[in-house]
C-alpha cells in the first residue's frame, strides 16, 4: 500500500481480480480492514459537511441580516471549491474523507474572505458614499487583509501538502484542497464578489 490511497488500491484489484479471476459458484469476495473503514468514513460527510454549510449560513445571517448579502458572501465557495478541485486534479489525488474536511475548511476561509470585504462595503454605504464609490474603495482597503487571511492559511498548510512520512495520505489532499481553493477564492473574491454586490444593489435600488 505504500505510495497507494486505499480506494484506487482496491479499484484496481477488484478489476483485476473479475477479469482474471473465476470463483466457483456460491463464493465471493469481501474486502474489510481499512477500505472497510474508509467506506464507512466516507458516509460520514454526508452528514458533517450539509450541517456545517449550514452552521455557517446561519452565522451569516445573524451577522449581515440580509438574504441577498449571505448568498454574495457564500459565492466565495464554489470560487474556492474549483481551486480546490483542481489542485487535488494537479496532483493526481482522489477525493478522500480528509479532502471533504479541507473543502469545509476551506469554506470557512472563502466565506471569511467574503464577510470582511462585504461589511466594509455596507459600512461604507452607510456612511452616505454612493455605491461604485463605496464598492471601490471596500476592494481597495481591504485588499491587504484579505491577502493576508489567504496567505496566512495557505503557507500554514504547506508543510501538511508536502508531507510524505507517518500520516502524510490523509494530511495531503486536506492541505492541497485548502491551499489550491484559497489562491482561486482570493482572486476571484476581489472580481467577482465586487461586481454581483453592484449588480444586486443596482436592481434593488
Amino acid at each position: 500500500m505504500r505510495g497507494r490511497d486505499v480506494g484506487s488500491f482496491v479499484g484496481e484489484a477488484q478489476k483485476k481480480i473479475a477479469e482474471q479471476v473465476k470463483l466457483p459458484e456460491g463464493y465471493g469476495i469481501e474486502w474489510g480492514g481499512q477500505f472497510e473503514n474508509m467506506k464507512r468514513a466516507n458516509a460520514r460527510p454526508l452528514f458533517v459537511v450539509p450541517m456545517a454549510l449550514g452552521l455557517i449560513f446561519a452565522l451569516l445571517f445573524f451577522s449581515l441580516k440580509s438574504l441577498r448579502d449571505v448568498f454574495i458572501v457564500a459565492t466565495g465557495i464554489p470560487l474556492g471549491a474549483v481551486g480546490g478541485v483542481l489542485a487535488l486534479w494537479l496532483r493526481g489525488m482522489p477525493f478522500t474523507v480528509s479532502a471533504a474536511v479541507g473543502f469545509v475548511a476551506l469554506s470557512g476561509v472563502a466565506i471569511l474572505n467574503g464577510l470582511v470585504l462585504v461589511s466594509f462595503i455596507r459600512q461604507r454605504l452607510d456612511a452616505g458614499s454612493p455605491l461604485e464609490s463605496a464598492v471601490r474603495e471596500g476592494c481597495l482597503v481591504r485588499l491587504r487583509p484579505v491577502l493576508m487571511t489567504a496567505l496566512v492559511a495557505a503557507v500554514g498548510f504547506i508543510p501538511m501538502a508536502v508531507n510524505v512520512g507517518v500520516g502524510g495520505e490523509v494530511q495531503r489532499p486536506l492541505a492541497t484542497v485548502v491551499i489550491g481553493g484559497i489562491f482561486t477564492n482570493t482572486l476571484l473574491t476581489l472580481l467577482v464578489l465586487p461586481t454581483l454586490y453592484t449588480t444586486f444593489r443596482r436592481r434593488k435600488r
